[in-house]
C-alpha cells in the first residue's frame, strides 16, 4: 500500500497536454505562455502587475532588490516560516530579526514586530503560514507609521482570501507578494514562483533583475542602432520561467477553487474527527478568513500520550501516514542563532508540539479516514 505523505501535486491529462502543446510549438521559454500565466495570476488576485520566475526563493530575492533598501539596514520576518523568508535578506545585505508568532494563527505577531523596530528597520516580511492570511490591516498600519516596506511571503496562500473576499496577492496592504509553485503546493508549476505588484516601477525593476538586468525596452535605451541592441541596467539574475512551467501553471490556475474546496473538506473532516480529544489542538482559522490550507498542522501534547515526536512520526509512518515538522524556527538554526538572539517564545512552545499531517485534494475519503484512525490510536 502506498504511503500518503503530507502533501502532494495533482496532475490531470488536461496538464499533461497543456505541457505537450508547449513541446510541440516553437518556444520552450522566453515564449508567449509566461505573460498569460502572469495575466491569470494578476485576474485571479486583482493585483496590476505580475512576474513569473524560477522558484519562490527567487521571487524573495528580486522582491527585496528591487527595493533598493540600503545595505546594514533590517527587515523582520516570522521564524516559523521556510529559511528563504530570512535568507532572502542577507542575500540583499539586510540583517534579518524575528518578531514572535501568535499562538492561534502561528502567523507574526503585529505587537512583537512594534517591539521589534529599531531606528535601522527598513522592511517587513509577514508569512501567511499554512495559508491562513497573516493580519496585514495591522502590519500595514505599522509600516506606514514607520515609513517600511512589506513583502507578503504568500507561498502557502495563492487562494486565500481575506474578510472581504478579495484574495491574497492584491497588494493592497503590500509592495509586494511573493509565491511558490513546488509540487506540495496548492498549484504547482513543478519549480516555480511569482511576484504580485500595483506598483509599476517595482514592476519592471523585477522584470530587469528577472532576467540578467538586461532590456531593449525603447522607453529606457541610451540609445537604439538597431533591432539586435539591448542594455544592462541592473545587475540582474537568470530567474526565468520556462513556457513548460507556465503552460502547467495556467492549467493548474483553472483548477485551484477545485482545490480549495476539496482541501477545505478535508480540514472540516479533521477538525470534526479532532474535536474534544485532550492532547491534540487542530489548527484555528479566523471566523471572517478563508485559508485555502496548504497544510494540516496540529499539536500535540506529546508528554500526555507518553510518546516523543519522534516516536510518533515512526509510528504513523508504519502505518503508511507520513508526516513532517513546518517548522523548526529559522531564529534557533546553527547558522541564525550565530547572527542574533531574538526571544520568540511563542515560536518556540509552538515548534515543540507541530506536526503536518497528510492534505491535499488527491486524497480520498478512506485515506482521510485512515489518517484520522491512525493519529487517535496514539493514545492507546
Amino acid at each position: 500500500m502506498k504511503a500518503l505523505s503530507y502533501g502532494h501535486q495533482d496532475i490531470n491529462q488536461n496538464d499533461i497536454q497543456a505541457v505537450i502543446e508547449v513541446l510541440e510549438s516553437d518556444y520552450l521559454t522566453q515564449g508567449p505562455k509566461v505573460e498569460e500565466f502572469e495575466d491569470v495570476l494578476c485576474a485571479l488576485m486583482g493585483a496590476k502587475y505580475c512576474v513569473a520566475v524560477s522558484n519562490g526563493t527567487a521571487a524573495l530575492h528580486i522582491a527585496v532588490a528591487a527595493l533598493g533598501v540600503e545595505k546594514g539596514m533590517e527587515g523582520i520576518t516570522s521564524p516559523i516560516t521556510f529559511v528563504a523568508s530570512a535568507n532572502c535578506m542577507l542575500y540583499n545585505e539586510i540583517t534579518p530579526i524575528f518578531a514572535d508568532i501568535n499562538s492561534k494563527s502561528y502567523n507574526i505577531d503585529p505587537t512583537d514586530v512594534s517591539h521589534k523596530l529599531t531606528p535601522d528597520t527598513r522592511l517587513v516580511i509577514p508569512v501567511h503560514m499554512a495559508g491562513q492570511p497573516a493580519d496585514m490591516k495591522a502590519i500595514a498600519m505599522i509600516a506606514r507609521k514607520n515609513n517600511l516596506h512589506v513583502i507578503e511571503d504568500a507561498a502557502h496562500a495563492i487562494g486565500s482570501q481575506y474578510a472581504d473576499g478579495s484574495y491574497v496577492g492584491n497588494c493592497e496592504y503590500s509592495d509586494m507578494t511573493t509565491f511558490s509553485f513546488h509540487p506540495v503546493k496548492t498549484i504547482t508549476t513543478g519549480e516555480g514562483g511569482a511576484i504580485t505588484t500595483n506598483s509599476e516601477t517595482l514592476y519592471r525593476k523585477l522584470l530587469l533583475l528577472r532576467s540578467h538586468g538586461i532590456t531593449n525596452d525603447e522607453r529606457v535605451l541610451s540609445s537604439n542602432p538597431g533591432p539586435w541592441y539591448y542594455e544592462m541596467h541592473e545587475l540582474g539574475f537568470n530567474y526565468r520561467m520556462s513556457d513548460m512551467q507556465a503552460a502547467l501553471g495556467i492549467s493548474q490556475m483553472s483548477r485551484l477553487i477545485e482545490f480549495k474546496n476539496r482541501r477545505r473538506d478535508i480540514v472540516s473532516y479533521y477538525n470534526s474527527a479532532f474535536a474534544g480529544i485532550s492532547w491534540l489542538t487542530p489548527p484555528w482559522e479566523a471566523e471572517n478568513l478563508s485559508s485555502c490550507f496548504h497544510l494540516y498542522i496540529i499539536q500535540i501534547d506529546f508528554q500526555a500520550i507518553k510518546r516523543s515526536r519522534k516516536e510518533v512520526m515512526s509510528y504513523l509512518s508504519a502505518k503508511r501516514v507520513g508526516t513532517q515538522v513546518h517548522y523548526i524556527p529559522v531564529n534557533q538554526l546553527p547558522y541564525y542563532s550565530e547572527l542574533n538572539t531574538d526571544k520568540t517564545p511563542n515560536a518556540e512552545s509552538y515548534y515543540d508540539q507541530c506536526l503536518s499531517i497528510p492534505l491535499y485534494p488527491g486524497m480520498r475519503n478512506s485515506d482521510v479516514d485512515k489518517v484520522i484512525k491512525a493519529i487517535i490510536s496514539l493514545d492507546k
